[in-house]
């Protein structure tokens, strides 16, 4: 079951209204800075990738109480409890710098592989690469 499939939408089609999301963006930016398009695309997924996870937080935390509605608090102690590091933001293991930037550089290569609708690249950062560059 794909984690949407509840409301009858696949994961493929939920999105953000894109010219509310480039308001955003615009006023979130000094005016001299243009954004992308593609940029504007990838910072829309991962609003949606986000608005996900804390919907299927609140969720688990709303079940556990036993609750049909989620409610505020039930959102807000899903943030919370993502801050400590459990629930699905989290492995359970606690990550090296090293090992944090390996996977940020591997989401980032799937992502961009999402975007340029190819396939995922194996490439791995270099791992005497310093964070400054």
């Amino acid at each position: 079951m794909e984690p949407m499939d509840i409301v009858g939408k696949s994961k493929e089609d939920a999105s953000l209204p894109k010219a509310t999301m480039t308001k955003i963006i615009k006023e979130m930016l000094p005016p001299d800075v243009r954004v992308a398009r593609d940029a504007q695309d990838l910072l829309i997924e991962c609003c949606v990738e986000f608005i996900n996870l804390v919907s299927s937080e609140s969720n688990e935390v709303c079940n556990r109480e036993e609750k049909r509605t989620i409610a505020p608090e039930h959102v807000l102690r899903a943030l919370e409890d993502s801050l400590r590091g459990g629930g699905k933001w989290s492995n359970g293991a606690e990550m090296t710098e090293e090992e944090a930037l390996a996977e940020q550089q591997r989401m980032f290569a799937e992502a961009r592989a999402r975007m340029n609708g190819g396939a995922i690249a194996s490439k791995q950062p270099d791992a005497d690469q310093s964070l400054d560059s």
